[in-house]
């Protein structure tokens, strides 16, 4: 029910496409969606919608929103969407990631409505829903320069680096990197190592990677405090998260 590549047209993006199964056929409640610092925008069969930067798990509803077909049956909520990476939202949207953080918002609520209906009929014509999408974000990021500062903070903190050291090697202090990544990644340089470093532990451990070991190697102090980031920012055990994958 959920598939994902890589974007053809916009480095660092992901497109991913998600169908939920009818009424008759779901047996668990709603999905979980993780905060891993990235924006999305998002097609949901009737409109554009833009997922923020998240600071905690969001959970989605996907209760049918279709009409019934052929013997009454509703069909599952669809979605085709753009994961962009962290810091190239705001490019993409014209405005600060910090606004939009642990939100979704109608893209008519950001931009001229009469340009939104016009890009909803290009998308709901299109042939290919996620292609649509992605020259969508290119022609913007083709307009939009883009802060080389940005892809080095996200590196460095990805890659696991203290935020005094990030900011040495930007040439920033903390206060103005603080400054720099409310605009660019919609949270503080802290929430955002705390969440890319609980992606790595997670890709670990669906990997095979004991969760001891997969907190090491991610720069926990130990796989309790592996455990207490989940329960913060996923909201659930790490046992519980792991089923639900």
């Amino acid at each position: 029910m959920y598939e994902e590549r890589d974007s053809q047209r916009v480095a660092g993006a992901v497109v991913w496409r998600r169908e939920a199964p009818p009424a008759a056929r779901r047996s668990r409640g709603p999905v979980r969606v993780l905060p891993d610092g990235c924006m999305d925008v998002i097609w949901t069969g009737g409109g554009l919608l833009v997922a923020g930067p998240d600071t905690r798990a969001h959970l989605v509803d996907d209760r049918p929103r279709e009409p019934a077909g052929p013997g009454g049956r509703s069909r599952g909520a669809a979605y085709v969407g753009l994961r962009l990476a962290p810091g190239s939202g705001p490019r993409v949207l014209g405005l600060p990631a910090h606004e939009l953080r642990d939100a979704r918002v109608p893209l008519d609520a950001l931009w001229p409505q009469r340009r939104v209906r016009e890009l909803v009929e290009r998308v709901a014509l299109a042939p290919d829903r996620a292609a649509a999408l992605e020259a969508l974000a290119a022609g913007r990021l083709r307009e939009a320069p883009g802060d080389p500062l940005t892809d080095v903070v996200a590196a460095g903190l990805r890659a696991g680096g203290s935020v005094a050291s990030v900011a040495r090697g930007a040439g920033l202090s903390e206060r103005q990197l603080h400054r720099r990544s409310l605009a660019a990644f919609g949270y503080g340089p802290k929430t955002l190592a705390r969440v890319l470093r609980l992606q790595r532990a997670l890709r670990l451990i669906r990997g095979g990677v004991p969760p001891a070991s997969a907190a090491a190697r991610s720069g926990y102090a130990d796989q309790a405090h592996l455990s207490r980031e989940v329960g913060a920012l996923a909201g659930v055990q790490l046992s519980v998260l792991l089923a639900e994958a």
